[in-house]
């Protein structure tokens, strides 16, 4: 199929502040695919980066989608508050006592991609899960091209019997939240490599590799494997388009290690591991978005003070490998080492 790009990276829909419009215009620029992460924003706030992003680029580019489970038991949640209170009386912030359900803005979203002022956009991506197949059906007759994200060849069969496009293989190298379609999963642990052949066993889908990939080397090896495509999000947080804050992109150099934790939001998620991940990991309850809303408060305050013990780093194995520069420049790097090293 075709993918819309001439260099196969795509930038990884990167929730939170890192994903930009100027960032996904530039890897477009460079002959990739970008993706704009609509997971943390209400509708408005996902058509104005859309409509931004359109203004910088003419060519297609992607939205991704947060898709929402069940609510989380409460008890747990509550437990969980109790053990930070000391904590955000530390800092001089407030836990939410109590947290309303949170479908992530999801039916707004998909009416604006479908009847709205969204419309138009090309690609659609989940993470977290896989829509009803009537949404499903509802976006592939609107002509979006979708993307599923997966972590296992069980979730492979289930968006390719959803009749997705294409597939996201998320290995566990990878930065940020694990895509697990259910947020009490365990990840997996099978590397991204030994992933894609267990998933291509699955699936004719074409697949897109991520986690982990932050050289030529990395994505040339990956695509050797089976992908059509290599998703890039860590490696472009040190560029000149991303959202990412100094002290996120300080940290990517000064920390040495990753961690995956379900101590910041209650899903698994690989940061720079720190204080925060060291005190708090095996407390938080399987329990998301609840538990991102509980201590949203908390990482805003180390955020603020730019306090790398108590701030949510998200960052992949290959976070050493960050370059900076434009985000242009880092893609086209990036593709001639791989292009290279496949040459032979």
């Amino acid at each position: 199929m075709d993918f819309d790009w001439t260099v196969p990276l795509v930038a990884a829909p990167m929730a939170g502040g890192a994903s930009t419009p100027e960032l996904v215009a530039a890897v477009n620029g460079a002959g990739g695919l970008g993706f704009l992460a609509a997971g943390y924003r209400d509708t408005g706030g996902m058509i104005e980066q859309i409509t931004r992003t359109r203004e910088l680029t003419d060519r297609p580019f992607g939205v991704n989608l947060f898709v929402p489970g069940p609510p989380a038991a409460p008890g747990p949640v509550a437990a969980y508050r109790e053990r930070l209170l000391p904590e955000a009386r530390r800092r001089g912030v407030e836990l939410p006592a109590a947290i309303p359900p949170d479908r992530d803005d999801w039916d707004a979203k998909l009416d604006a991609l479908l009847h709205g002022p969204a419309r138009g956009v090309e690609w659609v991506s989940y993470t977290f899960g896989l829509p009803e197949p009537a949404e499903a059906a509802a976006l592939r007759a609107a002509g979006l091209r979708q993307l599923g994200t997966v972590t296992s060849p069980e979730e492979a069969r289930a968006a390719t019997a959803l009749g997705l496009d294409a597939l996201v293989v998320q290995g566990p190298e990878a930065g940020g939240h694990r895509a697990t379609h259910r947020a009490e999963a365990t990840p997996g642990s099978l590397p991204l490599l030994q992933l894609l052949a267990a998933v291509r066993e699955v699936t004719p889908l074409p697949l897109i590799a991520a986690g982990g990939l932050g050289s030529g080397a990395a994505i040339a090896a990956a695509l050797d494997a089976g992908a059509v495509g290599a998703q890039l999000g860590t490696a472009y947080l040190r560029t000149d388009e991303s959202g990412a804050s100094a002290a996120h992109r300080r940290a990517l150099l000064e920390l040495d290690a990753t961690t995956v934790t379900r101590a910041f939001t209650g899903r698994p998620a690989r940061a720079l591991r720190n204080a925060f991940t060291d005190r708090h990991e095996g407390h938080a309850p399987a329990a998301y978005p609840e538990v991102h809303h509980l201590t949203q408060p908390l990482r805003a305050a180390a955020s603020r003070a730019e306090d790398l013990t108590a701030m949510h780093l998200w960052a992949g194995t290959a976070h050493r490998e960050t370059r900076e520069g434009r985000a242009a420049d880092v893609t086209r790097e990036l593709w001639r080492e791989a292009r290279a090293l496949r040459a032979g």
